[in-house]
């Protein structure tokens, strides 16, 4: 009888979790102007946020978007940097140019916000098939009331850029940003960005399309 309002909560908490924003890409921009195709050695950099965090998203997506014909890299590898450190634009040209990198996809952290709100407590309606005293009680009491909280969400939104770097300056070939989405697992945040990000990509012809 216990595993009955357990098995409830349970399945609450799975519909709320799967109702949490996901990221998703709101706007995306194809530069009518550029004539090149798609790209073959490719420099993934992540601008800001921790540097644990730019290291693990630059890893998923090399790996996303690396296949025959597509080599990617994680700028890491050759420009480590803490948190906080900016890249000397002079370091950026000389690596650029001696692993002639033809692209780099840059992502950067456009808003990260903190909020905390109150969650007043609920009761919840005892189910009528509890047969013993005991057995409803032992079962329910744990979650009849539930006292008030404090609810923290952590919330953010990414732009992605791909520039070619055949011009001096580079060029821009497509950008795109995210909605707002909730952040909750690190990890789990970075493989769902990637998984819209290099859909896109390759949707867009920045990255030949994955062989099936």
């Amino acid at each position: 009888m216990r595993k009955k309002p357990m098995l409830l909560v349970v399945i609450v908490m799975s519909l709320a979790l799967a109702s949490v924003a996901a990221p998703k890409l709101e706007f995306s921009w194809k530069n009518p102007s550029y004539t090149g195709g798609a790209f073959q050695n490719v420099l993934v950099l992540a601008l800001n946020g921790k540097a644990a965090n730019r290291a693990e998203f630059e890893d998923e997506l090399v790996a996303a978007i690396s296949r025959p014909g597509t080599k990617a890299f994680p700028s890491y590898e050759f420009m480590p940097r803490p948190d906080l450190t900016p890249i000397d634009m002079n370091d950026m040209r000389e690596l650029v140019k001696e692993q002639n990198f033809d692209a780099i996809v840059v992502a950067r952290l456009t808003k990260k916000d903190t909020k905390t709100t109150y969650v007043p407590g609920q009761a919840y309606t005892p189910f009528p098939y509890y047969g013993t005293f005991y057995g409803y009680y032992g079962a329910l009491a744990p979650v009849i009331y539930t006292p008030g909280y404090m609810e923290t969400e952590k919330e953010a939104q990414v732009e992605v850029n791909s520039y070619s770097t055949a011009k001096h300056d580079g060029e821009l070939v497509w950008t795109g940003t995210t909605n707002t989405f909730d952040v909750g697992s690190v990890k789990k945040i970075i493989k769902d960005l990637v998984k819209v990000v290099s859909k896109e990509l390759e949707k867009q012809n920045v990255i030949p399309a994955e062989s099936k």
